[in-house]
């Protein structure tokens, strides 16, 4: 059996770790001819912190675009085209959302045929894009990749 993908899905925070596994997205989207969509998850203290007032709305959006820009950035040299989107991964007002199932709820919209994750940060502690990992291989239709 052959494998095919179109799109490959890689959430990311501005981590090192997400960047990591943003390049193993590319490097995926290469060797299959696929697209990559980065979708940026914001962490709860992020989704709080803005519903709050506590930080600026802009601040928030330049970490965003950094983010986002440095993963089209690892697709250039290979010309692979990179789509783009954000959610928040937390709401205080809907207890459905979480960082996992945005992802999934991301996949399913955008037809992703294969997910890349990071796994952990390096410190060990529990950040959005490691409860992504978790969820996501546990629940996901399409093949994962956790890294």
């Amino acid at each position: 059996m052959e494998f095919d993908a179109d799109r490959v899905l890689v959430p990311v925070d501005g981590s090192d770790e997400s960047i990591e596994a943003a390049e193993y997205a590319v490097a995926i989207a290469d060797r299959y001819g696929a697209d990559v969509h980065a979708l940026y998850v914001l962490s709860e203290r992020t989704a709080r912190s803005l519903e709050a007032g506590e930080i600026a709305p802009e601040t928030t959006a330049e970490e965003t675009r950094a983010a986002l820009a440095e993963v089209r950035s690892l697709a250039v040299e290979f010309e692979i085209p990179v789509q783009v989107s954000m959610s928040a991964g937390f709401s205080t007002t809907r207890k459905l959302v979480h960082p996992g199932s945005v992802t999934l709820d991301t996949a399913d919209a955008v037809g992703a045929d294969f997910i890349v994750v990071p796994r952990e940060r390096a410190g060990g502690t529990a950040e959005v894009l490691e409860k992504v990992a978790e969820y996501v291989l546990l629940y996901a239709s399409q093949p994962v990749l956790s890294v």
